[in-house]
């Protein structure tokens, strides 16, 4: 699949930033500011001076040009460009790009397992419950490549533009202003869990660059005018066509214009950039492409370490050519999603539960994956990992896995007026059991995935035809309804908290986001009647995520997860886990070790590759 994996709307600056208050994280006292990182970690230091890298050599890690061989996909400009804020389109590195995180560092970054955070460009953040502010304390002495300092006024810019790009940290602030040179206040109107992940995990830009967009934004939104206005939709469409010249960063790597082809791309270092003297790298080649550009690339060690979905003979080959395999958790994978509009036999929660029980998800996840495809075994919408931290041991015995048992599938196809003769099914109206599956041809994880499924279903008695299409096809086909069953992301790989799960699980392909452009998607209802009686799921999912009050979301994460459990609107078919090739020894000396609890984070959100970086602890030969 795509070295992004993900469909998270709470930071693509798209449909979901229009949602009711999102919030998200389990530890609130953690969360804000008051749980420390481990004297082991990036936060005992406290400079940013710089390096001074030798740079007359080739990049084989063993001379003075310290060279990181990465892969991610870019565009080349003309069409990719520099105004990098999330929720423009086309950046020459997208902003939930790992390697962002080494041009425009954000506050700080978060460690999965031990709930604690790591602070970057800032020392620290302290919520003030009683006056409902969040105040975030910059780094002293901080740069842009410019020489410029890095300032408050930079933070407040850059949130500025995030609410005019209709960010979703929006839908619970109501000010940010800057009290001095180093010091930032958030003002909250609604309080939230989630808040300072958004606030810590947005790249700061600059405001030499972005200043003047930024003040008309302020304008506009302390005038209360609407985004949806005239004026609104005038300043965004115009923002949105800002071309910057490849503007200064604070990062400990910069943009090698003219070195760029559609093959690769360097990241050069930059002495001025936050930690630069910490990290030992002097320059990251970045190669371009999807699954199928990459990996031979990667066959040919040009790459040190790369987050695609790679296919199962690729993996063995690579393990023995002599890379080690990194398997983080992704917290999502792919599944079934339905088109009920076309389908109303699908409707029936039996169906589901039936075809559920046909597919043996484990064999699925080996076909298509290898060791990184694992069944889920809490099918509660939402990562295995997570479900412990919000749902009781009680209620997890309740959650139903679903594991393959044809003749309980049978029995629910029966049970719903379905038929069979001859080896085939028959709906109620007597019409065959025939299904197209779309899946992305390119992803070399989810075509397996979906022609797997395909052939378990056929077998039991259904007509599945397998199409595959490109993959920039198959959201926009989904979205306006044009499909039977298509494969599609479940779970969030961005965010901690089941709220952002559930929202990729019931709202991003369904009416509730489709209609942003125009469509139905699969047409879900989100009332709906359970053994438990009726529930409203976006009333209950949105409920899940706010306010400080970990008790009641976990009332609300629970409700959903049950419902989840019942109706299965999807079918996740597995959990994905990283298999990213990781190369020691040529160029990186190595990388975390298997049992390091940094490989719980998860690899589109919080790089544990990065963090390493940062921390010294990934480095050169």
């Amino acid at each position: 699949m795509s070295p992004t994996d993900t469909n998270d709307p709470g930071t693509n600056g798209t449909g979901a930033s229009a949602l009711t208050n999102a919030v998200s994280r389990r530890h609130v006292l953690q969360l804000f500011g008051i749980a420390g990182v481990g004297a082991a970690g990036i936060g005992s230091l406290t400079a940013c001076s710089p390096s001074s890298p030798n740079s007359n050599s080739e990049g084989d890690g063993k001379s003075g040009n310290k060279e990181f061989h990465g892969a991610y996909p870019y565009q080349l400009p003309p069409k990719g460009h520099f105004n990098l804020i999330a929720g423009v389109t086309d950046g020459i590195q997208a902003s939930n790009s790992p390697y962002f995180d080494l041009v425009y560092p954000s506050a700080g970054m978060y460690y999965w397992a031990d709930k604690k955070w790591e602070w970057m460009m800032a020392e620290s953040g302290t919520l003030d419950e009683a006056n409902k502010t969040y105040t975030l304390k910059l780094r002293s002495g901080l740069k842009w490549s410019d020489d410029k300092p890095v300032t408050a006024k930079d933070v407040v810019s850059t949130f500025n533009l995030r609410w005019l790009l209709r960010q979703q940290e929006w839908t619970f602030l109501t000010d940010i202003s800057a009290k001095d040179d180093t010091t930032v206040v958030f003002t909250i109107g609604t309080p939230s869990t989630v808040l300072e992940r958004y606030i810590l995990r947005a790249g700061i830009l600059p405001d030499s660059v972005y200043g003047e967009w930024a003040t008309k934004a302020e304008t506009m939104r302390k005038a209360k005018t609407s985004l949806d206005s005239a004026e609104g939709k005038q300043l965004n469409g115009d923002f949105q066509k800002f071309r910057p010249e490849n503007p200064p960063v604070s990062g400990p790597f910069n943009f090698d214009v003219k070195s760029m082809t559609n093959a690769q791309m360097s990241l050069v270092k930059n002495d001025k950039g936050l930690f630069a003297d910490k990290i030992g790298f002097t320059k990251v080649v970045l190669y371009n492409g999807e699954t199928s550009d990459i990996t031979p690339v990667v066959m040919n060690k040009d790459v040190d370490y790369a987050t695609h979905g790679f296919a199962v003979a690729s993996e063995k080959t690579m393990l023995g050519s002599g890379f080690r395999i990194l398997r983080p958790p992704v917290y999502s994978g792919p599944s079934l999603v339905f088109n009920y509009t076309t389908h109303p036999e699908l409707a029936d929660a039996r169906v589901r539960q039936a075809i559920a029980y046909v597919l043996d998800r484990s064999e699925n996840g080996t076909v298509a994956l290898g060791d990184s495809g694992k069944p889920c075994k809490f099918m509660a919408g939402f990562s295995d990992i997570l479900v412990p931290d919000w749902i009781s041991d009680a209620d997890q015995k309740k959650l139903q896995a679903y594991e393959k048992d044809e003749a309980k599938a049978t029995s629910l196809l029966q049970a719903a007026g379905w038929k069979k003769t001859g080896g085939k099914w028959t709906l109620p109206n007597g019409k065959p059991a025939a299904y197209d599956i779309k899946f992305p041809t390119e992803f070399a994880d989810w075509n397996p995935a979906a022609t797997n499924a395909a052939d378990q279903l056929n077998k039991f008695g259904f007509n599945i035809t397998k199409r595959g299409i490109t993959f920039t096809q198959l959201n926009p086909d989904v979205l306006a309804g044009k499909f039977d069953i298509a494969i599609q992301t479940w779970g969030a790989s961005s965010h901690p908290h089941p709220y952002f799960a559930f929202v990729q699980d019931l709202y991003t392909f369904n009416y509730v986001i489709a209609a942003n452009s125009g469509g139905k998607g699969m047409n879900f209802p989100l009332n709906q009647t359970t053994s438990a009686g009726p529930i409203d799921l976006k009333a209950v999912v949105d409920k899940s995520a706010q306010g400080l009050n970990l008790d009641e979301q976990k009332k609300n994460i629970t409700a959903a997860a049950m419902a989840f459990n019942e109706l299965l609107p999807i079918i996740p078919l597995w959990e994905r886990y990283g298999n990213n090739p990781a190369l020691e020894g040529t160029r990186v000396a190595k990388f975390p070790a298997d049992d390091d609890p940094i490989l719980k984070n998860a690899p589109y959100a919080d790089n544990f590759v990065i963090m390493g970086m940062y921390a010294g602890k990934v480095g050169p030969v």
